[in-house]
């Protein structure tokens, strides 16, 4: 199966996940908090099932590490390739109503993300790249279904000159962060929730997007798949390029951007 495929049953697993936790949302919740306090709902277990059930029939073999079932302890092995899952990135805006939670679902190869899907069911607006072709969109969705989207091609911009516009999380924004951004020429700070923030740069509608605190791998590889497709790259404190499969899936600290040059992270 090729690339193009495998994407085509990524982008029809997130609309058909994105239907059943927009039919929650503001809806009967079933609220809960996990260990660490985040709160978690209906919708993500609803997405979740919805995603695991459609990779799992139609793309056999490959693990998939998902953010619920690694809360509930069920965490295959990975290898060379791997799906990271987050049924529903945001799920505080969510839970307070706003409509910036996503469907988030990457393929991982040699640790990097190669095709990713990110999906706001809210506004049905959908984003997908394919890294190896180079080749990153975005559609709004008409139905909750694949046939009849029309594809717009994204792409980062260059950085403007009179300086640039960074996003931040609009949940986890930290002090940390915003000491990075004072060492750019920062005309503009966009506060957004999920993984959205990668999908502004990759339409050029945004720069740069710091993450000084903490995230998880299925928080981050679908955004950066389409952010990479789209001429963008996420890094981490020294430059590095951000890579998935770490011993328990935690990011470090990392910068995402355009077509600048980020700045390393102070020590």
């Amino acid at each position: 199966m090729h690339d193009g495929q495998l994407l085509d049953i990524m982008i029809a697993a997130a609309l058909e996940a994105g239907a059943a936790a927009r039919a929650i949302f503001k809806g009967d919740l079933e609220l809960r908090h996990k260990k660490d306090d985040s709160p978690v709902t209906a919708a993500d277990h609803a997405a979740e099932a919805i995603i695991l059930a459609r990779l799992g029939a139609q793309i056999a073999g490959v693990p998939i590490i998902a953010e619920e079932e690694v809360e509930a302890g069920r965490v295959p092995s990975v290898g060379h390739a791997f799906f990271l899952v987050d049924p529903l990135d945001g799920t505080r805006e969510f839970v307070a109503g706003r409509p910036e939670f996503t469907v988030n679902i990457a393929l991982v190869r040699a640790g990097a993300p190669v095709l990713g899907v990110v999906y706001a069911p809210a506004s049905m607006n959908l984003y997908a790249g394919d890294v190896p072709s180079a080749a990153a969109f975005r559609a709004t969705a008409s139905s909750d279904r694949l046939d009849g989207i029309a594809r717009q091609p994204i792409h980062v911009r260059g950085a403007p000159a009179a300086g640039l516009t960074a996003v931040a999380s609009r949940s986890h924004r930290s002090p940390e962060t915003d000491a990075y951004l004072q060492r750019y020429t920062v005309t503009s700070i966009a506060s957004i929730g999920s993984s959205l923030k990668f999908c502004l740069v990759a339409t050029g509608e945004a720069d740069l997007y710091p993450r000084l605190g903490t995230t998880m791998e299925w928080d981050t590889a679908a955004g950066h798949a389409v952010l990479a497709a789209a001429g963008g790259k996420v890094v981490i404190g020294d430059g590095t390029p951000l890579l998935y499969g770490k011993s328990g899936f935690r990011n470090p600290w990392f910068i995402a951007t355009g077509s600048i040059v980020p700045l390393p992270l102070e020590s």
